[in-house]
């Protein structure tokens, strides 16, 4: 389930993309809260959500290839097994020539679980580099920084 959330009277800030993530009891680990790769994954999945449907629309083809370059990841509080599913809010927060950088929270209405940053590349399938963003790309970006 996804849905953007536009940016209210009352709040600065981007535009978000907003992903629901269900927590799964494969999802915990030994301790009984999500495990942290789990974590990456609730991210991995909003992401895809965000670039093939979220920026594009319904055409998956909007946008191109891209590459995971650098994530970094801040556990805040651990998250236990729930029924409700947890928001997975995204947004970019820089637009270059061949890369972008994405912000997320994990959270729900009482806390925030994690705050994570990703750079993603273009990339060229076909040659198997890196490749420039094109300007319908950068566009898509600049609606969510």
């Amino acid at each position: 389930m996804t849905q953007i959330e536009a940016e209210s009277p009352t709040t600065a800030g981007p535009q978000k993309y907003v992903h629901l993530a269900q927590v799964r009891y494969a999802d915990l680990d030994p301790q009984q809260h999500v495990n942290n790769v789990r974590m990456l994954t609730y991210l991995e999945d909003a992401r895809v959500g965000f670039l093939n449907f979220g920026v594009g629309g319904s055409d998956p083809d909007t946008f191109g290839a891209t590459v995971v370059a650098r994530q970094e990841a801040d556990y805040v509080a651990p998250l236990l097994p729930r029924t409700d599913p947890v928001r997975v809010e995204l947004w970019v927060t820089g637009v270059r020539n061949a890369s972008f950088t994405m912000e997320y929270e994990i959270l729900d209405d009482e806390r925030v679980y994690l705050r994570a940053r990703t750079v993603l590349v273009g990339f060229d399938v076909a040659t198997q580099s890196a490749r420039r963003l094109n300007d319908a790309e950068r566009a898509l970006l600049h609606k969510f920084s």
